[in-house]
């Protein structure tokens, strides 16, 4: 970094400065500083000194130094502080504890670092140091361990205990195995003991919930920073050693402002609180004073950085020094007044750096300015010094530039030059649980077994037979039958998903009802997979445009997007890419989230075929989202001779008809709008591309027109709701899709809280996100009186605007104000949940539901995803009613908010209903039917096997293999004591088709729930002898008494030849039986002598099997 902070030994006062900075306690002032140079120069100034602590006066500007300090020292950390606000919720989840945590924990370990934090988290009060150090938890591989104390201790330090981990702060208990997932860390551990001894600690994936790596030791540290009542409590700055600390405090006056600031906001909340009738504890009340704190700070050595000579009451001050520094003039993209600047800095003798956020941006700047005869070079070294008159460009990042005229030294920063751009940034790998298998049956739940159809599943009961006893799963249906089924047999079973609510009609058992839907839907699957397969056979043999490989405009053009591309996203850019550069016409879907990078695969193909003079049309339902999308457009490609324009509503008839003339002259290269775009009047020279976003939201009529549209053009389509992987997998032959499931970086998590609504805590919300310049949703779900919520909600605030969307309203009134909410002129939106479905809006950080028990679990999803979609911290605060009357309502509606913020498990049925949504969009409406009629797994597990039927990879066989076996398996108690996760495995165990299946799940189950039981032993070993059965075409094996029955498939290919010698084999133990109606084997051990032992059950079947496997012909 010697580049940026050589040239300051020339400052005679730095000298002095780096000298005395820590010869006593107290504030040296540098007058005269600018934005970014400030953070340069504190790491100049930082050298030697273990901690250094550098405050500043909002979180904003702290994320900013951060940014910039980060780049130049790695050991650099980010402090938020924390809501004193909103401290009293139900609950909350664990964002910000786990940020906090992680810079607790760096500060306990006492390496050198660097801390960046506001004024307001050194306020609040904290554990000591010594008391967080000691209650960190240390295991060690080999090491001796109780459980039971060790469950106590977690709980006591804030980790909730579940059944199955699914995000930080949580632990589960199972027999002997202990997960725990702790805040600070990027992984769940799983601790697996033997008696007391610590037997393997390893990381899993919380996803599979499968181990990844060994460890030798683990520390879990506490989920809960703030001391409880009757504990000390010190400020953030009490952990920093006085004599090894060095602390730089920006705009020193900024700080006490924000200071003051907080207290009073925090004081009037008390207040109100208090007027309202709340109880205060002062365990988390406690709030360190500005003056507390400024006699904190006086005890160290600090610097403090102003631009302006204020003086400020309350620090002790040292000396005074002058710098003479100033900001770099932003370019504002121009490229000509950048070099002109940069030949007079040249022929002046200056040294100037240029910071690019990028190695190939920074290579490629160097190489433009010499095509502007500048001698410059990039250099990867940041330590190299720059001579005078030299201009060297290197990756960095820094704000804003600056300039020190008496040095002759000049930093210039891509932003200078090229106005603001949103820095690409690696990715963090946590991501959301997405569905696993649908195991969360309740007894309750509509289920749909293969061969007898919908029934209501009541339990798991065991139940002996013959001494044996066994897990049977009750199902109860129409007129009272009941249904037992052996565990064994849980893959015939699916939950019953439709995509509304409405109770499904009772299937009676033995009755033909079923078997004529489910033929009349097997019917319907052929139907539509042999539609999707001869369509696309036939779009295979057209043949379309063939587009060239990338030139070097579109690589200069990808190279400007802003953010890092998701891995997800250049598979797709790829994909759409080698469509476009094939013979064959492309017609590619692409599925992910809002928000996850859609636009851009768009943007790129758009622009590789405007670039071989090709058009392109980019149809979206909603005028708003034309004028979205036509502002991306427009931002993307700025630099670029492409001409973009926008045809919906939000034009006059003037400008639209310019549009369509222009259009049919092939003047237009981008056409961005609503079903405007189809209407007759819009015709184009070259059509190249067409682009369609959320297909099923256009009306019939629109998608015939299409069709029109797309005869020989290539073609992609855009959706935001999921489609299930199922369905994606059974596709795969037959429609070209890219899936987007990663998030992009940069994605905060969200801070959600849920609290009894209070008038206080709505304002305190509003206020604060309205502060840092953001907006609100506040969504409120009942039409008739949200005129007078949003006027309650004016009064709370008087000072912002306030406005009310709702579906009812007339379609332009409503896009009016959304289109003032885009453009920052209302700061709080009232609306129903029209807003889930699909604007982003980066600017809106904070939601606030009303009623939010009131909401499916779904919706409550899809709205939460709606703010956090920018690099700031979001919030989402559900709030419920207080109600008088209701005690032991009261309790039961908290645990079903529990639940709420547990989202995790919510987001799995979330996800159910709009992968329902998905499929539908994707089959087709007629098909919506035959899907509600057998359920949603069902009539996917039917279309896969139709697809794969018509694409010849597997015979019609249409017979189920049943085995009943008196043998003890079953999964007990001990082994797996939670339902849900037992049914899971059952089901699992269950579905296992080969030999790879039944080792992968054997080592699951070892790896989840420590060593197998022999019950389960058995119960693996007979679901491998299940596929050894079903490929043999044995419908079923039942066992009574000594006895075995083996009933074979009437269609089964046996060669008869080959019975009389198997029969042989087995020295008259097993005959044949030809006469019942059935033909089967039937095996008996006929006793010759006493002391032979009794075979296994288990190896009888297996040895049977074999032989009549030995039957079939190959």
């Amino acid at each position: 970094m010697q580049a940026l902070i050589h040239p300051l030994a020339e400052l005679a006062e730095y000298e002095e400065i780096i000298k005395n900075r820590r010869s006593a306690p107290g504030m040296i002032r540098i007058l005269g500083c600018v934005n970014s140079q400030k953070t340069h120069m504190m790491y100049g100034m930082s050298d030697g000194c273990l901690y250094k602590v550098i405050v500043c006066s909002s979180e904003s500007k702290a994320k900013q130094v951060y940014e910039e300090y980060r780049f130049l020292d790695p050991s650099t950390y980010l402090y938020p502080a924390k809501d004193l606000l909103f401290y009293q919720a139900d609950l909350r989840s664990k964002e910000l504890v786990s940020q906090r945590m992680e810079v607790l924990e760096a500060v306990i370990q006492g390496e050198p670092l660097t801390v960046v934090t506001s004024f307001d988290a050194l306020m609040d009060s904290l554990l000591a140091k010594e008391k967080i150090a000691g209650q960190t938890i240390k295991i060690q591989y080999d090491s001796v361990l109780d459980l039971a104390r060790l469950e106590k201790e977690l709980a006591e330090l804030g980790y909730e205990r579940v059944v199955q981990i699914e995000c930080p702060g949580q632990f589960a208990v199972r027999g002997g195995i202990l997960d725990v997932y702790a805040l600070t860390e990027e992984l769940p551990v799983r601790i697996e003991l033997w008696g007391d001894e610590v037997d393997s600690i390893r990381t899993f994936d919380v996803e599979s919930q499968r181990s990844i790596e060994n460890l030798t030791e683990v520390s879990i540290c506490p989920a809960i920073e703030f001391p409880r009542e009757g504990e000390k409590g010190v400020s953030f700055l009490d952990y920093f050693p006085v004599d090894q600390t060095l602390l730089f405090l920006d705009e020193p006056v900024r700080l006490v402002e924000k200071g003051h600031g907080v207290e009073e906001e925090f004081m009037e909340a008390q207040k109100k609180r208090v007027e309202s009738g709340y109880e205060l504890k002062d365990g988390e009340v406690q709030l360190y004073l500005t003056e507390e704190i400024q006699k904190k700070m006086n005890r160290f050595s600090s610097i403090g950085f102003y631009a302006l000579d204020m003086r400020c009451k309350g620090f002790v001050f040292r000396e005074s020094y002058h710098i003479h520094a100033k900001s770099v003039n932003p370019y504002n993209s121009s490229f000509d007044l950048l070099t002109q600047d940069l030949k007079r800095l040249k022929r002046n003798g200056y040294r100037v750096v240029l910071l690019s956020g990028s190695r190939t941006r920074a290579k490629r700047l160097a190489e433009d300015l010499r095509d502007y005869n500048l001698s410059s070079y990039y250099s990867d070294d940041l330590d190299r010094l720059v001579e005078p008159g030299e201009i060297m460009t290197a990756y960095g990042h820094v704000a804003e530039g600056y300039e020190y005229p008496m040095l002759k030294f000049t930093v210039i920063s891509e932003t200078d030059i090229f106005g603001k751009v949103r820095k690409k940034k690696k990715r963090k790998t946590y991501e959301g649980r997405k569905i696993q298998s649908f195991s969360e049956l309740k007894p309750g739940d509509y289920v749909v077994h293969e061969n007898h159809g919908l029934g209501i599943y009541q339990g798991i009961e065991k139940i002996e037979v013959d001494k044996i006893t066994k897990d049977y799963m009750k199902i109860s249906y129409a007129q009272g039958g009941n249904l037992y089924i052996p565990a064994t047999q849980l893959d015939l079973i699916q939950k019953y998903a439709s995509a509304d609510s409405k109770k499904p009609r009772l299937n009676r058992l033995g009755g033909q009802e079923w078997t004529k839907t489910k033929t009349r839907v097997r019917g319907a699957v052929r139907e539509i997979a042999r539609d999707l397969v001869e369509l696309y056979a036939a779009r295979q043999e057209q043949e379309g445009y063939e587009y060239g490989e990338d030139t070097v405009w579109q690589k200069e053009f990808e190279e400007m997007f802003p953010f890092e591309e998701t891995e997800d996203q250049l598979l797709a850019i790829q994909a759409v890419k080698q469509d476009m550069q094939s013979k064959k016409i492309m017609d590619r879907l692409i599925c992910g989230d809002v928000g996850y990078g859609k636009t851009e695969v768009a943007i790129r193909a758009a622009f590789k075929a405007v670039q071989e003079d090709k058009q392109v049309v980019y149809l979206v339902p909603t005028t708003i989202l034309a004028q979205q999308h036509y502002n991306t457009f427009v931002q993307r490609m700025k630099d670029f001779p492409v001409r973009i324009d926008l045809m919906c509503r939000f034009r006059t008839p003037a400008q639209q008809k310019k549009t369509a003339a222009d259009t049919k002259k092939g003047l237009v290269d981008i056409v961005i709008g609503t079903h405007r775009v189809l209407s007759d009047d819009m015709k184009f020279k070259d059509l190249g591309l067409l682009i369609i976003d959320e297909e099923q939201r256009f009306g019939v009529q629109h998608k015939e027109k299409i069709k029109k549209l797309k005869e020989n053009v290539d073609v992609l389509t855009l959706t935001a709701t999921p489609i299930p992987r199922t369905l994606h997998m059974s596709l795969i032959g037959i429609r070209d899709m890219s899936v987007l499931e990663e998030a992009p970086e940069e994605r905060m998590p969200i801070q959600t809280y849920v609290m009894e609504y209070n008038d206080e805590m709505v304002r305190e919300a509003i206020e604060r996100e309205c502060a840092r310049q953001g907006q609100v949703y506040y969504v409120y779900n009942r039409v008739e009186d949200i005129e007078e919520i949003t006027a309650h909600i004016q009064k709370l605030v008087p000072d912002v605007t306030v406005a009310y969307a709702h579906g009812q309203m007339r379609e332009h009134q409503l896009e009016q104000i959304m289109y003032d909410f885009i453009n920052g002129d209302i700061d709080v939106l009232v609306s129903t949940t029209i807003i889930e479905t699909g604007l982003d809006i980066s600017n809106v950080n904070t939601m606030i539901i009303h009623d939010a028990d009131r909401l499916g679990l779904s919706q409550l999803y899809q709205l939460r995803g709606r703010v956090g979609r920018s690099n700031r911290m979001a919030y989402a605060f559900l709030l419920y009613r207080r109600d008088k009357m209701l005690k032991e309502v009261a309790e039961k509606r908290l645990a079903a908010i529990r639940e709420f913020t547990d989202l995790g498990s919510g987001f799995k049925i979330a996800m159910r209903d709009l992968e329902i949504r998905g499929a539908g969009n994707l089959l087709g409406a007629e098909q919506h039917g035959h899907m509600e009629a057998v359920g949603y797994d069902l009539y996917c597990k039917m279309l896969n096997e139709a697809v794969r039927m018509l694409k010849g990879e597997i015979q019609e066989e249409d017979f189920h293999t049943t085995m009943d076996l008196d043998v003890d398996a079953f999964i007990p108690d001990t082994y797996i004591p939670n339902e849900y996760q037992k049914l899971d495995v059952y089901k699992r165990i269950a579905a296992i088709e080969n030999e790879e299946e039944l080792e992968d799940m054997t080592e699951e189950l070892l790896d989840r729930f420590g060593d197998i039981p022999k019950k389960v032993e058995k119960l693996l070993q007979a679901a491998g002898l299940k596929n050894i059965a079903h490929s043999a075409y044995v419908t079923s094996v039942e066992q009574k008494g000594t006895r075995f029955i083996f009933t074979m498939y009437e269609k089964a290919k046996v060669v008869p030849e080959r019975i009389p010698k198997l029969i042989e084999s087995f020295r008259g133990d097993l005959s044949f039986r030809a006469d019942a109606e059935q033909p089967c084997f039937v095996y008996e051990k006929k006793s010759r002598n006493k002391k032979e032992k009794n075979k296994d059950a288990l190896e009888i079947v297996k040895n049977v099997l074999i032989g009549l496997k030995g039957l079939i012909e190959a």
